[in-house]
């Protein structure tokens, strides 16, 4: 540990577990770099609203330098870290278009988040878009109402019936939500909008290996949410295994070892996460254990074992087999930031805690399902209390009333104004933390 008074601080992560780490450390003599790639906060569990286009872009994220403009001790950097060495104390990032640079730290925090796992078949991403950022949400939306007009100008039934096919791999709150969207999307608001098709009659299927959708939340809100999607029109197909996802469609394997070809020309993925390359990196650093998924094991105060000066939190970090909810990311960081605080004023500390304050899934308008220890609700009563618990953690007064506005119109009047997507790819890169074409003095970006 240093010996000057102030304190290097790298977060790495601006979601969740990093923004509230960076808050509850910017209260003490610290000098904060939160290193983020796309230096914005997004509301991640509000994805799929914003893929549907309910809500826009902006009422889901808040750029990370307004959120925390009034902390004078943090720096925003806009970089992606790509190296780790520990026994410097220093991480190595690298900017848009491919500038390297190191930052040195006396603790340093990892808030990586995690990415869409394809379960070892990663082809299948070019056919079948996860939904983790905002890039990913606007590629589902092009996808979902651009299909519709494409189907308004197929000649041949077959061809039109495939692309009022939306097929959906994975039966978690994600996918529950997505398909009741996409679904209420056909029936409500493009009902009466089109002229050769007939938007309600777009197929829905939703896939999962297990036996029941949101299986997570218990056997009998399970069962209310299957009642609740079979009645909105969603073609539930449990146990169920994808083998291939192609532009036709996908294949799918039964219980029983049948395969099923579906046509389908939209398939959305929503099934599994692995932890980002980042972890894999930082892990061989240090020493540190992975789960199956690649996350980090940590120790209760949430450190590497062996590197206390190492901090794992949210959905980076794999402890006592906790969620990937936002409740865990901010609880983590909350407890890593005030954990170097004491650490520093010589305070002792506990072990974290986790306070399960319970999950939320919204499936339709006026109709979704919360759990929250003992408290089982669904139907009107569960929607209620879901538009109140994402108000809250919606990031931002501006962010909280555009919500609220635009939820009373898109529920009162079946409109939903954020449907603009773009015909072709913007911008020159794959990705702006790649060097730019004909710059070989520039190093090449790895992947984190």
């Amino acid at each position: 540990m240093t010996t000057r008074q102030t304190q290097k601080i790298v977060v790495v992560g601006g979601g969740f577990a990093g923004l509230f780490a960076v808050r509850e450390l910017a209260r003490g003599p610290f000098e904060i770099t939160l290193v983020d790639r796309s230096e914005h906060h997004l509301f991640q569990p509000l994805l799929y609203q914003c893929a549907t286009g309910i809500l826009s872009e902006g009422q889901i994220t808040a750029p990370l330098r307004r959120v925390l403009r009034k902390y004078r001790n943090v720096e925003c950097e806009m970089a992606k870290v790509i190296d780790v060495d520990v026994a410097a104390r220093k991480v190595r990032c690298i900017r848009p278009l491919g500038e390297e640079f190191d930052l040195g730290y006396d603790h340093l925090i990892v808030a990586a988040g995690v990415e869409q796992s394809y379960f070892g078949h990663d082809e299948f991403a070019a056919w079948a878009p996860g939904m983790k950022n905002i890039s990913d949400a606007l590629t589902i939306r092009r996808r979902v109402f651009g299909t519709f007009e494409l189907a308004e100008t197929a000649t041949d039934p077959a061809e039109r019936r495939r692309r009022l096919t939306f097929a959906l791999v994975g039966a978690g709150p994600t996918g529950v939500e997505l398909a009741g969207q996409i679904r209420e999307l056909a029936t409500k608001t493009l009902r009466d909008e089109f002229r050769q098709v007939r938007p309600e009659d777009a197929r829905v299927l939703l896939f999962d290996g297990g036996a029941a959708p949101l299986a997570s939340f218990g056997d009998e809100l399970s069962r209310r949410a299957t009642r609740s999607l079979a009645k909105l029109g969603v073609e539930m197909h449990m146990h169920a295994r994808v083998t291939k996802v192609d532009q036709s469609g996908l294949d799918v394997r039964a219980a029983d070892g049948t395969d099923t070809h579906f046509d389908a020309a939209t398939v959305l993925w929503t099934a599994g996460v692995a932890a980002p390359p980042l972890a894999t990196t930082l892990a061989k650093a240090a020493g540190a254990e992975q789960d199956h998924c690649g996350r980090i094991l940590v120790r209760d105060d949430l450190t590497v074992a062996g590197h206390p000066e190492i901090s794992v939190v949210g959905d980076t970090m794999s402890l006592r087999e906790l969620p990937g909810v936002a409740e865990v990311a901010m609880q983590s960081g909350l407890y890593a930031g005030r954990r170097i605080r004491r650490e520093a004023a010589g305070q002792p500390v506990k072990p974290f805690r986790y306070r399960d304050l319970g999950s939320a899934a919204y499936i339709a308008r006026g109709d979704a399902v919360v759990a929250a220890g003992p408290l089982r609700l669904s139907g009107f009563a569960g929607w209620v209390v879901w538009l109140f618990i994402h108000i809250a953690f919606l990031t931002g007064f501006r962010n909280r009333v555009g919500a609220i506005l635009t939820w009373w119109v898109a529920f009162t009047r079946d409109v939903r104004r954020e449907r603009v997507f773009t015909a072709r790819p913007v911008g020159l890169l794959r990705t702006i933390y790649a060097p730019m074409p004909g710059r070989a003095d520039r190093p090449s970006a790895r992947e984190q």
